[in-house]
């Protein structure tokens, strides 16, 4: 009996990513038909164990504009959509989908996303976001930031922390005890 890999799929209005994870995979057999049924299958590891999935996607996709990339820890495969529309769901069937079935987030872009930047990868653009000016959780103590100056101060942060210990307050960047009202 056949097991089912993990797939991971994204869309845009005019192709389709699926990527099937699958390390080391062997006798990789890929066929894809203009009515959109997709069909994989490969085997893995030293047993040879046999993985397949056989799958009716939503609409009609074109086959010769459609590639495919066999790697050692995954198939990828980018399939052009017949028609640039969004298609609702993956699989021709409704209901619940496959468990093996996943959402690729790192290459999913909303319809409206999508025509609003007019996104041609899976790059996202920040606009003049400078990310150097963010605290990732670099010591946001009170509401005071913790300021990084520019040469490297250690010294002044580490007369700050020692007289926090010894419940004195410093003046936030002087190093200097602060006179308490």
């Amino acid at each position: 009996m056949s097991r089912h890999p993990t797939v991971k799929w994204a869309q845009r209005s005019d192709k389709l990513f699926i990527t099937i994870e699958l390390p080391d995979a062997k006798d990789v057999k890929l066929k894809l038909e203009p009515e959109g049924k997709f069909f994989f299958s490969a085997t893995t590891g030293a047993d040879n164990i046999p993985y397949e999935i056989d799958m009716e996607l939503y609409e009609k996709v074109d086959v010769n504009e459609s590639k495919a990339s066999v790697g050692l820890r995954n198939i990828c495969y980018l399939i052009k959509k017949a028609e640039s529309k969004w298609w609702g769901r993956l699989l021709k069937q409704g209901g619940k989908q496959p468990i093996f079935l996943k959402v690729d987030w790192d290459k999913w872009a909303d319809e409206d996303e999508e025509q609003d930047s007019k996104l041609g990868s899976s790059d996202a653009d920040f606009g003049d976001l400078d990310f150097s000016k963010l605290n990732m959780g670099g010591g946001d103590f009170d509401g005071v930031a913790a300021d990084n100056d520019e040469g490297g101060n250690d010294e002044s942060d580490s007369e700050e922390e020692n007289a926090e210990v010894s419940g004195e307050e410093t003046a936030p960047g002087s190093g200097e005890p602060e006179a308490k009202a």
